[in-house]
């Protein structure tokens, strides 16, 4: 049987080889790494190669995701399907094993980590759902749902601000099956981190709540493993494993400097590590004794052992492992579609006239009781966001039906921990901010999409129209950069039946996150006919027509400004000029439309277009050309009431009267 090392050495030379084959990447971290990740993958994970997707297995994540070869390791020694050819080809084109892990791209790997302290975070809201989902599901003697989560991090992970939002709330959630382990190798880019990373970070952990394991040495695997221990004794508090390591264990020249964190060893380099470690097999070759000790656990036998005490389960309570499959599939209430609709049909005969965060959460109210798995969450407004429903019951309550996250003032922790909540599985989440905030979650809502994660973000208060806060909490610059963002769909509804739509659509999307885009003043209802709402799911819709059969002007506008172009239209038209009106709540799903849906919409024969919203003009050029008009902010707002900004930066219905003359 190999001994431990040499277990550990199949990780590390796997890595150091693929790393010199792509001529690029990270082989210090998996060298560095390779004996923690050798005594939790070997002595304690709880996982399933021959189904990755098992609903009761550990999750683990890599944060410091510059380090995947560790992962692409440990995925191919234990039996994953991930073969050898897969290794030699990192970092190749269209290869099982990009540069940094990707979900739902490689058998094995649980979320996409590349910028550092996001994997971290993700890993929270991982463990926050197993809280969850065990308090909902759990009966006595029945834990269906019941493992840990453990991730790697380092000191990039623990520098970025999320690790203080993440963790400290980690602690205040009392998430005891949450277990990291620090690499504090002392390490990064730069060189030895003792110039800019002087932190007391054990106390630090310990001042959130953490259980803190210090000075364990990271290649030792009688003390990796008794911390590990020690970790899943506690139960209320997460646990920080302190591992002292050598990045570059191994190597001659290069072990504990920074030239072996980002660079390729050399095959000198490599050689002598070979020699050193007494590793004498050519590269990507590994003995059969190596692979026999890394399949050794009878991992079949706990999922067996699981499915068996589920198929119990289900005798006993056959409702609740409906529920549970079901969730965990991703797949919504055989009902909800219809009852979506009927909800959106009643709105739009009744016809209210109130703000779409208003409107928005009079979604909530008539959505959240059709679905168990929505948890939402706002970061310190809710009671500005309207993110708070009848049924919102507080997580860190007792409470089988909780499903509310009081994030506290975190907007980029909250959006990698909701991100986390989709990827565990069992939850549909919302988290919301003010959609000047978006800036701050910026890079958690880009791997929202890019992951991608089934994830909803809510932004209220979306334009000058907030008023007196002025330009600090003004978007301007912030709907166009969202919808840049590819796989992003961003909704701005006009009214109380658009903002139901963009609820309906957000849930029922499997591919990726949807933001809503909600104001803070009230917006006109708009007569529709039954076809014209079953088209607001296009993302752009006709919303008027001049009776005659045809029309001289396009007016396209999306939420607030809707109700403005159609004040416009009636203008235009008393004095003799034809006008159609376009709402246009999504772009990037109008986008996606067929080109037949997107001609009768904007019909290429009719180039007078003026497109009119609260924030920046350039983006609104690909639908009206350099020959049409934009109605738009290209400045930084101002305090004042809203009445008087939309006044006095143009938005007013002699503005549009004139740019249509001038066409």
């Amino acid at each position: 049987m190999p001994s431990r090392r040499e277990l550990a050495n199949a990780i590390r030379f796997l890595s150091a080889d693929a790393v010199e084959a792509a001529k690029s990447g990270h082989p210090g971290m998996p060298m560095g790494m390779a004996d923690i990740a050798e005594v939790l993958w070997n002595d304690f994970l709880k996982h399933s190669p021959g189904n990755p997707g098992w609903a009761n297995r550990d999750r683990f994540v890599v944060s410091n995701g510059h380090g995947s070869m560790l992962l692409y390791s440990l995925l191919h020694l234990a039996g994953y399907d991930l073969p050898i050819d897969e290794l030699k080809r990192f970092r190749q084109l269209h290869s099982k094993t990009p540069g940094h892990p990707e979900a739902f791209h490689t058998p094995g790997v649980e979320t996409t980590t590349g910028p550092l302290g996001q994997g971290l975070a993700n890993a929270v809201g991982m463990a926050l759902a197993e809280k969850v989902l065990a308090r909902r599901f759990n009966r006595p003697g029945q834990a269906v749902v019941d493992h840990h989560t453990y991730v790697f991090l380092g000191d990039g992970c623990l520098m970025e601000g999320i690790s203080h939002e993440a963790c400290s709330l980690a602690g205040t959630m009392k998430l005891g099956k949450l277990i990291a382990f620090w690499d504090d190798n002392g390490i990064s880019i730069d060189g030895e981190v003792h110039g800019w990373f002087t932190d007391d970070t054990p106390a630090r952990f310990e001042a959130y709540g953490w259980q803190v394991i210090r000075r364990v040495d990271g290649h030792d695997p009688e003390e990796i493993a008794q911390a590990i221990r020690t970790a899943q004794a506690e139960s209320d508090r997460p646990t920080l494993i302190c591992c002292r390591t050598t990045i570059g264990f191994g190597a001659p020249t290069k072990a504990g400097k920074e030239a072996c964190h980002g660079a390729p060893l050399g095959k000198d380099e490599i050689a002598g590590a070979r020699a050193a470690l007494k590793w004498p097999h050519a590269p990507f070759e590994i003995p059969q004794d190596i692979y026999a000790g890394w399949r050794a656990r009878d991992l079949a036998g706990a999922e067996a052992q699981w499915n068996a005490m589920f198929q119990a389960y289900a005798q006993a309570n056959p409702e609740l492992a409906a529920e549970f499959e079901r969730r965990m599939r991703g797949e919504l209430p055989a009902d909800f579609v219809a009852a979506a609709d009927a909800y959106i049909a009643k709105l739009q005969a009744e016809g209210p006239t109130v703000a779409s965060r208003k409107a928005s959460q009079m979604a909530l109210e008539a959505f959240g009781p059709l679905l168990p798995e929505l948890i939402g969450g706002s970061a310190d407004l809710a009671g500005s966001n309207l993110t708070l429903w009848k049924g919102s019951k507080d997580v860190n309550a007792e409470d089988p039906n909780a499903n509310y996250v009081y994030y506290g003032v975190r907007e980029f922790g909250m959006s990698a921990i909701a991100n986390g909540l989709a990827l565990h599985g069992g939850f549909l989440p919302y988290d919301a901010t003010f959609l000047v905030f978006s800036d701050y979650a910026r890079n958690a809502l880009r791997m929202s999409a890019l992951i991608p994660t089934r994830t909803i973000h809510v932004f209220t208060h979306d334009s000058i129209g907030l008023g007196e806060d002025g330009p600090t909490h003004q978007p301007v610059e912030h709907l166009a950069s969202l919808r840049y963002i590819p796989n992003n769909h961003v909704w701005r509804p006009c009214d109380a039946v658009e903002s139901a739509v963009s609820w309906k659509a957000a849930i029922t999307r499997t591919d990726g996150p949807s933001c809503l885009v909600f104001s803070r003043q009230n917006l006109q209802h708009q007569p529709r006919t039954v076809e014209q709402v079953a088209d607001i799911a296009r993302g752009g819709y006709v919303l008027t027509d001049p009776p005659e059969a045809r029309f001289d002007l396009i007016l396209i506008a999306s939420g607030s400004e809707v109700e403005l172009a159609m004040q416009a239209a009636r203008a235009l038209e008393a004095e003799g000029t034809r006008v159609r009106v376009v709402s246009m709540p999504c772009s990037n799903v109008f986008d996606a439309q067929p080109v037949e849906w997107r001609e009768g919409v904007l019909p290429g024969w009719c180039r007078k277009r003026i497109a009119i919203e609260a924030g920046v003009s350039d983006f609104w050029r690909k639908y009206v050309g350099l020959d049409g008009a934009v109605i738009g902010i290209d400045s930084f707002g101002a305090s004042a009431p809203a009445d008087q900004l939309f006044k006095h930066y143009g938005f007013t219905v002699e503005k549009i009267v004139a740019a249509a003359k001038g066409l």
